[in-house]
């Protein structure tokens, strides 16, 4: 069956099946809790406290089979040994994992990750956001630097590694950068993709393209929302734009800012595709996603693979309890 067909009967499958499922428990629920007869009363509570759950049931099945049970059945693997047919070794795993180098060259590269690619991106979008609004092509420019954001991270990986190619000395370079770097310095052009820590802070700069886009695009929606009484009332008590900037519109998107900010880290701490497609983790920039990748599947050790993977759960956690948090508090 064509892809396409299948996509489309899977969508009627699943719409018609919520449509059904909500008219049939409705109906039983009916059924069971009449609302005509001498308990009318008493079902219509009793319904009306039941019918809520019978709506949210279908999400909460959802989030049980493909949220809660990877990660319980995760947790077990990380606590068993492949070589031993499954047996119980308790923190085994985890003492063999942080007694690898690897693991720690890739904690290394992920902290590395996580301070420059938020930081640069949410000030980047911030940054373009502000100067698009004061200039009347602003909506062209936005929609030029929001259009990585259509790519996928192995195909934005796959451009920019022409970016960096690196030909032999004296044949013509392809790669954009190597092409100026051999112009202006004469001299042999450099593997900019095997040097560590520089070719660590080139991969970076293929995720802060991406999200520099999404950055922009929600800051831009936050500074228009800004009233426009307090910008005209700081311009009449004498604030040059640089003031208005820092000390009226960025305190009032902080919330704002903060979003932003921690959606790109989750985004950060689960990169994976650019490191892969561009450098498969060689030259010391390897990282948590491709650590746990490599022990699962080219190494067959789920033992190590679950604990990694359990590692990039732990860091996550915190950051979207705090986001939730702070999403409710803005609510309330």
């Amino acid at each position: 069956m064509h892809p396409a067909v299948l996509g489309l009967l899977t969508i009627a499958i699943g719409v018609s099946g919520c449509v059904g499922y909500f008219f049939l428990s409705n109906a039983l629920l009916d059924q069971l809790l009449p609302p005509r007869g001498p308990n009318a009363g008493r079902n219509i509570n009793r319904a009306n406290l039941i019918r809520p759950w019978l709506f949210l049931f279908p999400a909460l099945f959802a989030l049980c089979l493909y949220l809660a049970y990877p990660v319980v059945e995760t947790l077990r693997m990380s606590l068993t040994d492949r070589m031993q047919d499954g047996a119980f070794v308790g923190l085994k795993n985890y003492q063999q994992m942080l007694g690898e180098p690897k693991f720690w060259e890739a904690m290394r590269n992920n902290m590395l990750w996580l301070i420059i690619v938020p930081a640069v991106s949410t000030a980047l979008g911030l940054l373009v956001a502000q100067l698009t609004d004061r200039i009347s092509w602003g909506n062209i420019a936005k929609s030029l630097i929001f259009m990585p954001m259509a790519i996928s991270f192995v195909g934005a990986a796959v451009i920019w590694k022409l970016v960096y190619d690196a030909r032999p000395p004296g044949a013509e370079q392809i790669g954009i950068l190597n092409a100026i770097y051999v112009w202006l310095s004469g001299n042999d052009p450099a593997q900019w993709l095997t040097i560590p820590i520089w070719n660590s802070l080139l991969l970076m700069v293929v995720l802060i393209w991406i999200q520099t886009g999404f950055a922009m695009v929600i800051l831009s929606a936050a500074l228009r929302g800004i009233p426009e009484e307090t910008i005209e009332a700081a311009v009449v008590d004498g604030a040059n734009p640089f003031q208005i900037f820092f000390k009226i519109k960025v305190p009032q998107i902080m919330g704002t800012i903060l979003v932003v900010w921690t959606t790109i880290t989750i985004t950060v701490l689960k990169v994976f595709d650019i490191v892969f497609a561009m450098t498969n983790g060689q030259w010391e920039t390897q990282v948590l996603a491709n650590y746990m990748f490599d022990k699962l599947f080219r190494a067959n050790d789920w033992g190590v693979g679950s604990a990694a993977a359990m590692v990039i759960m732990l860091l996550v956690l915190p950051i979207l309890v705090w986001n939730v948090r702070n999403a409710r508090k803005e609510m309330r």
